[in-house]
């Protein structure tokens, strides 16, 4: 019999004493648009988080660009050799997706994920600590599409920005900030407090303010406000308010329908939008919005929303996040997808 392998423990099941919030719920009340800090932050149990975060910024600041993201390939290697759930629900999601690919394409595809997510890990650090200059520098977008997407900014146009959990996702939303017009973030805040509060310092630096995922209400206000809403519906949440729709190999995978949920709100524009690494920087694509959407059915909507997605992580598979449990709801009645996790 196989050995079962553990997810890993979050930080919620073991510092829940700890954990500290300043967000509050309600019609508006759930964004957040400045980092607070607490005493609570200095608690000496937090002291690692302190020097990881202190490390990541003499990183990401002082060495030069490509000797950081050849660190990060070198980081990334080990983490097969180190979070083996990780390695594990990498490997399955390459098998179930992408069902096509011989062995070896898959175990050559697998090992460009783990570096990739490596330097992902310092991709963070130079969207929350680069200046916008620096950032600038290694951007470029197509200037027909930069032209169009800076219109439909000007005009205050409610823009839901489309996208999905490439690697780059935080320089994504700094790129498109500085290059188009500042906006808000959906987000999950982080059980960590002082991960917590960098990411909210680090993705408010170009940006207007940051939204729990679970406040549809802030969502939809932000949206009325004229803000650009980064949103990006490509993971699994469960059955709640999802269909069952193919995603690459697998036909019947969970996926949110809040894309037409809000995309019902009185003049919202759905805008695909992501950034794929190329050479020495960032190409942000941003394409038109989309037409005739939402539609009459919702199976057909979602199913419209995954195809988009898949072409976005045709363009750079490897710097997809793979690792999360893309799969892992299924319908009632078919097994787990990942028979080897506990």
């Amino acid at each position: 019999m196989t050995q079962k392998i553990k997810l890993h423990t979050s930080f919620a099941e073991r510092k829940k004493q700890h954990r500290i919030t300043d967000r509050v719920r309600g019609w508006g009340k759930g964004v957040k648009d400045k980092a607070i800090f607490s005493k609570n932050l200095l608690y000496p149990g937090f002291i690692g988080a302190w020097l990881s975060m202190g490390l990541l910024y003499l990183i990401v600041t002082l060495l030069p660009y490509r000797l950081t993201l050849s660190l990060g390939r070198v980081i990334g290697r080990l983490i097969p050799k180190f979070v083996k759930s990780r390695q594990y629900v990498t490997k399955r999601n390459l098998e179930l997706a992408f069902p096509q690919l011989s062995n070896k394409e898959r175990l050559e595809l697998e090992k460009k994920i783990y570096e990739n997510s490596g330097m992902a890990i310092f991709e963070t650090g130079m969207a929350w600590f680069w200046s916008d200059k620096r950032v600038l520098k290694h951007a470029f977008c197509d200037e027909k599409e930069l032209e169009k997407a800076r219109e439909l900014a000007k005009n205050n146009e409610r823009v839901l920005v489309l996208t999905c959990h490439m690697v780059t996702l935080e320089l994504m939303a700094r790129i498109y900030a500085l290059l188009i017009k500042g906006g808000v973030g959906v987000y999950r805040p982080s059980d960590h407090p002082v991960f917590e509060y960098m990411q909210v310092k680090g993705r408010l630096k170009s940006n207007v303010a940051l939204v729990d995922r679970d406040d549809p209400r802030s969502i939809i206000k932000a949206l009325m406000q004229g803000y650009p809403i980064w949103y990006a519906p490509d993971q699994d949440y469960g059955k709640k308010a999802a269909v069952f729709v193919p995603f690459f190999g697998v036909d019947k995978a969970a996926s949110i329908t809040a894309t037409r949920d809000l995309a019902k709100v009185r003049g919202v524009r759905v805008q695909p939008s992501w950034t794929v690494r190329e050479k020495d920087g960032y190409h942000l694509y941003v394409k038109d919005p989309l037409e005739n959407f939402p539609g009459e059915d919702e199976v057909l909507d979602i199913t419209r929303i995954n195809k988009i997605i898949e072409d976005m992580i045709s363009l750079a598979p490897e710097q997809y996040l793979w690792m999360h449990r893309r799969f892992k709801t299924r319908p009632e009645g078919e097994p787990t997808r990942y028979p080897d996790l506990e």
